[in-house]
């Protein structure tokens, strides 16, 4: 018994002396410096005249078995998907510019898996390209290889899980460029807030749906629905990959012909208020709903429709883990977050006949989305595009704590910096405030 306090006496120490020493390290600033810089314009295109669109929508394919992204772990593994996850693409065409927008069914799409798709469909002469997340909580992981994401959300990186993910939109794109036809343009609105909430306190959504159909002489070509509500009805831990409602939105308006993008508005605190029917029946039945809300948008023929495109790299502020992490653990939380983070970010504005939209790459809340159309006089806001830097909501409302402030990954002056880009942005398509 004295030999075992002895051997305790002459461990602790050592014991202590560790964790000290790790704590100290991980406390240690990491991160370094983040300098602040002006917004770089990275790209510009403008075209009048005739529009041409060409739409393709492919399969995505993981390597089953796969885990199921969306929450934090355990996580199920799924050996199938039920509907399958699709990439989906439109390639918009006026005067000698091209545009492409490729809608994935997952939850985010990183930085990473942006460039690579970039660099994939780079002898299609596109302008632009825009990647953009339907943010299905139940679909596919396994393709960030970011640690924060792996930890919070997407699961374990593994390559061939990425590569599945630009494959299919590089196939997507592909066919989609190779169909080019002449259209129309008929823009319409539908509201029902009915559909939606706020999540975590702020602005209630107002539940509006945009309806942009591209109609070719042999009926439609392609429709975005540009809706906010969070895809997170799937039960979870259901180990089926799922792509959520809006998968079924997509088939259920493909019935009537073309290809159909789901496309995530501010998405940041809104949040389903939709009661019918429990476990999948509900996600089936809020897809019809929002699908029969999408017949009432009632579209206007866009004339003479403009097309437009730019990009912008803004420096993103200092990661932030003071609403996140308990404060003795500040610093390490900040460098955790700093090794998973670009310290730079894209944002960026496409116009659609009467669309003037701006694309950022995180969940703006409802406030958000709002400073920033009104930074701009942009007509709206689409998030989870080209990249994902988290939540972004109004810089007061972090400091004091509130809304989607504990989901915020950097400083208050996030908005500020993608507001910045935006601003930059919407100029270089001719949109003014």
């Amino acid at each position: 018994m004295a030999s075992r306090r002895r051997l305790l006496r002459t461990l602790l120490p050592l014991v202590l002396l560790n964790v000290g020493a790790a704590y100290a390290l991980a406390s240690w600033n990491w991160c370094g410096r983040w300098t602040e810089s002006a917004p770089v314009l990275l790209a510009e295109a403008r075209a009048e005249g005739p529009l041409r669109a060409g739409a393709a929508k492919v399969p995505l394919t993981p390597p089953y078995p796969v885990v199921v992204a969306g929450y934090p772990p355990p996580r199920p593994d799924a050996s199938k998907g039920e509907p399958v996850p699709q990439a989906r693409a439109v390639v918009l065409a006026a005067g000698d510019i091209k545009v492409g927008l490729v809608s994935l069914e997952l939850l985010l799409v990183p930085d990473a898996l942006v460039a690579a798709v970039r660099e994939r469909v780079a002898d299609l002469g596109l302008h632009g390209v825009v990647v953009l997340a339907t943010h299905a909580h139940s679909s596919f992981g396994g393709y960030d290889a970011r640690l924060m994401a792996q930890l919070a959300g997407t699961g374990r990186f593994r390559e061939e899980a990425l590569e599945a993910v630009v494959s299919g939109a590089d196939t997507a794109l592909r066919e989609a460029a190779a169909r080019l036809t002449e259209v129309t343009l008929e823009v319409g609105e539908a509201h029902e807030p009915g559909f939606v909430r706020s999540r975590s306190g702020g602005e209630a959504p107002e539940g509006t749906l945009t309806r942009a159909l591209l109609r070719g002489a042999e009926g439609p070509v392609a429709e975005l629905l540009l809706y906010a509500a969070h895809p997170t009805l799937v039960p979870r831990k259901r180990a089926l990959v799922d792509s959520d409602w809006p998968g079924r939105l997509s088939q259920l308006r493909e019935e009537q012909g073309g290809v159909a993008l789901v496309v995530q508005e501010s998405v940041g605190n809104v949040s389903v208020a939709f009661s019918e029917g429990e476990g999948v029946e509900r996600v089936e039945a809020f897809a019809r709903a929002v699908a029969g809300l999408a017949d009432t948008a009632k579209p206007v023929v866009a004339e003479a429709p403009r097309l437009a495109f730019s990009r912008v790299e803004v420096a993103l502020p200092r990661p932030d883990a003071s609403r996140l992490v308990p404060s003795f653990s500040r610093a390490a939380g900040d460098n955790f977050i700093c090794a998973s983070s670009s310290r730079k970010a894209e944002v960026g504005a496409l116009v659609l006949g009467p669309l003037e939209l701006l694309l950022l790459p995180g969940e703006p809340t409802v406030g958000a989305g709002d400073a920033l159309l009104e930074r701009t006089g942009a007509t709206g806001v689409l998030g989870l595009a080209d990249g994902y830097v988290g939540y972004v909501e109004l810089p007061e409302r972090v400091t004091a704590g509130e809304g989607e402030a504990r989901r915020q990954y950097f400083a208050p002056a996030l908005l500020d910096r993608l507001g910045a880009g935006a601003e930059f942005a919407a100029r270089a398509v001719g949109v003014t405030r």
